[in-house]
């Protein structure tokens, strides 16, 4: 940066020098996100998806990879909306300025196969197994989970490759996606995902997911996931984990342990079972109580203490967080652009690599200052910092030695406070909702948890009270 003073005329003029591709590549940028995504790695996802175009183009397809991941930057802004935000900081080298159409073409020629290439070199875990939050003992703990409530253009196209879903009062108005992913609780990073028609069950996604497992995971997971034979094949990838189970699962007491929890079998399967009460009491004076029964091979009671477990059960919740960054953060809440399903899963991978260069980079940042927990970085201001270069083509290219960067700054400047335990209200949204009608246990407002008390139960009682998700009790007034 070169700076000129005009001290009589009291102004100064700064001219700021910016680094990109040459010619029409020039375009082909995320500002600082492209250390996430270089200039190489978009070429050899190309190359190895034979995506490249065959003759140079004004507009390359190097280019039309970086406009597909800028679209999910700029949800609320058209093809030249985002267009133009890639050629802002350009001025002056001439560069086209492609129609809309020009612009789509781009897009159904390099089609879904790099991009979705692109993801998978992203997708993994984010941090050192050493950063805070990451491990439970020697394991470090991942999650499943499936979000339907990504939505997509009505038309005829997605109709029939995702239907629609039945809803309490007829069906949603708008096709959604199934969206399963396998995350890094601790970042919420994603590890892997696969996304299809609703119709299809979230164990099924979950199983082509089952691959990226490894002996040093521990899988969290809620009662969705409790089936045997599920169980049965993630305990086949060396794997551990940690399931809560149905309330009319019946399982018969093998052993009893030390510490309340006891040996049972869910088929082939040895595991612990850990039955427990779960009492909160909040900041208005209620207490909020509800019933546990998690399994788990992780069967050394000494070792892995219930209580712990119980605990370590919430980080499941951690999944929800990275849903919510994606669908009202990162999408803002808006239906995907695509009308077909080659768009759409183009669209969606787009967006789901986009999400993994921000964790990546939050992550990196965290790390520069030891000791810091990843989860008090801030999704949204990584976002907004990440806009802010790409306008500026800054870091596009560059041989600072900085990790954090402009990004990272801004996230290690504005870090979250620690998490502060809290009961949270369900809040809906669609009145087709299957949520639609208020839990009468569920406290009625967010409100701080004070005190916790976890209690490991007999298992007949536990199992007497599961059918109760919980119940709301009203402290006595002081005198």
């Amino acid at each position: 940066m070169r700076v000129q003073s005009a001290i009589l005329s009291a102004v100064t003029t700064i001219t700021k020098t910016i680094t990109v591709a040459a010619g029409v590549f020039a375009p082909g940028h995320l500002g600082e996100l492209t250390c996430q995504v270089p200039f190489e790695l978009a070429d050899a996802v190309l190359e190895e998806t034979r995506t490249r175009e065959r003759r140079l183009r004004v507009l390359p397809s190097r280019v039309g990879i970086y406009f597909v991941l800028a679209l999910g930057l700029f949800p609320e802004l058209g093809y030249g909306g985002v267009w133009d935000k890639l050629t802002a900081a350009l001025d002056g080298l001439g560069l086209s300025s492609p129609s809309p159409k020009a612009l789509r073409d781009l897009r159904r020629r390099i089609g879904i196969a790099p991009v979705k290439a692109l993801f998978d070199v992203l997708a993994g875990p984010a941090a050192q197994p050493s950063a805070p939050g990451i491990c439970f003992g020697r394991y470090r703990t991942v999650a499943f989970d499936g979000c339907t409530s990504i939505k997509v253009p009505d038309t005829e196209r997605n109709r029939a490759w995702l239907g629609k879903m039945k809803a309490a009062l007829g069906v949603t108005g708008y096709p959604a996606v199934e969206l399963m992913t396998l995350v890094e609780t601790g970042t919420r990073a994603l590890i892997g995902a696969v996304f299809g028609p609703p119709a299809t069950g979230e164990t099924d996604y979950a199983r082509q997911l089952l691959h990226l497992l490894t002996g040093g995971m521990l899988v969290l997971a809620d009662r969705g996931f409790d089936a045997g034979a599920f169980l049965a094949e993630v305990a086949a990838t060396r794997a551990q984990f940690l399931v809560r189970l149905t309330a009319t699962r019946q399982l018969p007491v093998m052993a009893r342990l030390d510490d309340g929890s006891f040996l049972s079998r869910i088929g082939e399967l040895t595991v612990r079972v850990i039955p427990a009460h779960v009492t909160v009491a909040c900041a208005d004076g209620t207490t909020w109580t509800g019933s546990y029964r998690l399994a788990t091979t992780l069967t050394d009671h000494r070792r892995y203490p219930a209580p712990a477990l119980i605990r370590l059960y919430h980080e499941r919740w951690e999944h929800e967080v990275a849903y919510l960054a994606l669908r009202h953060t990162l999408l803002n809440g808006r239906v995907l652009r695509s009308g077909d399903p080659a768009g759409l899963q183009q669209e969606i991978w787009a967006l789901l690599a986009l999400y993994q260069a921000l964790r990546r980079t939050m992550v990196t940042a965290a790390e520069t200052v030891p000791g810091t927990d990843p989860d008090r970085a801030g999704f949204t201001i990584a976002l907004q910092a990440a806009r802010d270069t790409l306008t500026a083509a800054e870091g596009v290219v560059t041989a600072s030695t900085d990790l954090a960067g402009r990004i990272g700054r801004a996230v290690l400047n504005g870090l979250l406070p620690p998490r502060r335990p809290r009961v949270s209200v369900r809040k809906v949204k669609s009145p087709l909702s299957r949520w639609n009608k208020a839990d009468p246990y569920r406290p009625a407002r967010s409100t701080p948890v004070t005190a916790l008390t976890l209690t490991v139960t007999d298992p007949g009682t536990t199992h007497r009270n599961a059918t109760r998700r919980g119940q709301r009790l009203t402290a006595a007034p002081g005198p």
